[in-house]
């Protein structure tokens, strides 16, 4: 791990050592949004589904109160993780866990369904940037449905301390035309525990036929 690396790791283990889950300005009770993909693109209930960056996040518990059954959650910090298994309890272990930087992520599977909200736009560096892209890009299934929500160019220019990537539609289009064909962007904000408003921007994309 190298030092960027290592220093990211540390400042989110710190973050979650320190806060609860309604106190990051991400939390949501209901992931609406995010939920509603799953239906809007009749994700079967089997299949290959990965959330970025989810380690606290309650997608993965309505996720599996809808019926999904093979459910990867990725998060670059431990705590993160640990409160989502505990909150789970039993039902922790019908989910694959992993500890990682997406930086550093060799995925052993191709996903049927890759969902982020709120890790892309962590990535400032440009060699960053292209090495998600190429990742994403290795790692889905054919006709896979792709998810990205970060923030907009409306947004904000930090978020909990680290500075963002903001973006447009037409700039997130490029970045991923070579493998993906783009079905819908739109931007939505999000009302944050402390009463604030942050302008995000969702993609939809699927992944090219062979």
């Amino acid at each position: 791990m190298n030092e960027a690396n290592a220093e990211r790791k540390n400042h989110w283990e710190n973050i979650y050592a320190k806060k609860s889950s309604q106190e990051m300005s991400w939390f949501q009770a209901h992931p609406a949004t995010s939920l509603q993909f799953l239906k809007d693109f009749s994700i079967p209930l089997d299949a290959r589904i990965i959330d970025i960056g989810g380690g606290d996040s309650l997608f993965v518990d309505h996720a599996l109160k809808m019926g999904y059954s093979n459910i990867t959650v990725l998060d670059i910090s431990a705590h993160a993780i640990e409160r989502a298994q505990t909150r789970l309890g039993a039902q922790a272990t019908n989910v694959t866990w992993i500890v990682a930087d997406i930086t550093q992520f060799t995925p052993t599977q191709k996903y049927d369904f890759w969902h982020d909200r709120a890790v892309f736009h962590f990535l400032t560096r440009d060699n960053e940037i292209q090495q998600y892209v190429r990742l994403v890009q290795n790692s889905m299934a054919e006709n896979g449905v792709f998810v990205l929500g970060t923030f907009s160019q409306n947004g904000p220019e930090k978020c909990s301390g680290l500075p963002i990537t903001r973006y447009s539609e037409s700039a997130m289009a490029e970045l991923f035309s070579t493998d993906f064909v783009k079905i819908r962007c739109f931007e939505e904000n999000h009302l944050t525990p402390f009463n604030t408003a942050q302008a995000f921007l969702f993609c939809n994309f699927r992944k090219k036929a062979a």
